[in-house]
Order: C-alpha cells, then sequence, then structure tokens
C-alpha cells in the first residue's frame, strides 16, 4: 500500500509541477494529494515536499490552517484570469469560452470562500514594552 501511495505522491508532484506552467491544470489540488500520499507512504518524501523552496511553504501553511497569504491569493486569481482571458480570446469559440469562465469563476470562488487567507509570511516586531495578551 505504501508503495501505491507513494507513486500517486509522485504523480501528483508531476502534475503539480506541469499546472505551474499550464493555465487550466491546478498546481495545489495535486500537491496537497501528494503531501496526503507521502504523510502515509513516505514520511521522508513527505520532509522533502514541505521543504521544497518553491512551494514547501505554502503547502505547511495549508496544511497547518494557516491559510494562503493575500497577496499570494490576489496574484493567483489575476494570473489565472488572464491566462484564461488570453485562451478565450484565442479560442474564440462560445461553448469553450463559457466552460473557461464556469472554471475560472468556481476557482475564484474556492479561493475566495473555501481557502483561509493567512496573515503575512514576514514575523510581526513588537513594541518594546508592550506584552502580548497572555503573558507575564
Amino acid at each position: 500500500m505504501k508503495l501505491l501511495l507513494n507513486i500517486i505522491g509522485c504523480l501528483a508532484v508531476l502534475l503539480g509541477i506541469l499546472g505551474i506552467f499550464l493555465p487550466l491544470l491546478p498546481t495545489t489540488p495535486f500537491l496537497l494529494l501528494a503531501s496526503a500520499c507521502f504523510v502515509r507512504g513516505s514520511p521522508r518524501l513527505h520532509g522533502w515536499l514541505l521543504g521544497n523552496k518553491v512551494f514547501g511553504k505554502y503547502l505547511s501553511d495549508f496544511e497547518q490552517g494557516r491559510g494562503i497569504p493575500r497577496r499570494a491569493k490576489i496574484t493567483i486569481i489575476v494570473l489565472m484570469w488572464a491566462s484564461l482571458a488570453y485562451s478565450m480570446l484565442r479560442l474564440q469559440r462560445t461553448g469553450l469560452t463559457v466552460l473557461l469562465l464556469c472554471i475560472g469563476a468556481g476557482v475564484t470562488i474556492y479561493l475566495l470562500r473555501y481557502v483561509p487567507t493567512g496573515a503575512p509570511r514576514v514575523a510581526r516586531l513588537e513594541r518594546p514594552g508592550q506584552e502580548r495578551p497572555g503573558q507575564d
């Protein structure tokens, strides 16, 4: 079973990487699938995935319930709609345009409504003499 989970995880990572470059192939769901498979199949591969400098931080934030930073959400949505608009203009077919609009709307709604917006990754500095609540 572990071998099957690791194979599925590796395929999901490959599809996730392709999704970075292909506008209609989602990256995040494939990487989350890979992470889930690696948790059960290989802690070493899971650690590698979370330690990846390109998408490791986003995955670990998402897994820990911190979501995606607001700036990243805005960037994702703007780039997605730009690539969808380009595709719609190039295709000029009503059925495909409607399909692309539905996919774009679905992904946008999902990102805005169901994915938590995390705090920026920059550490917040406290002013000297200011105590945090709950500290003695």
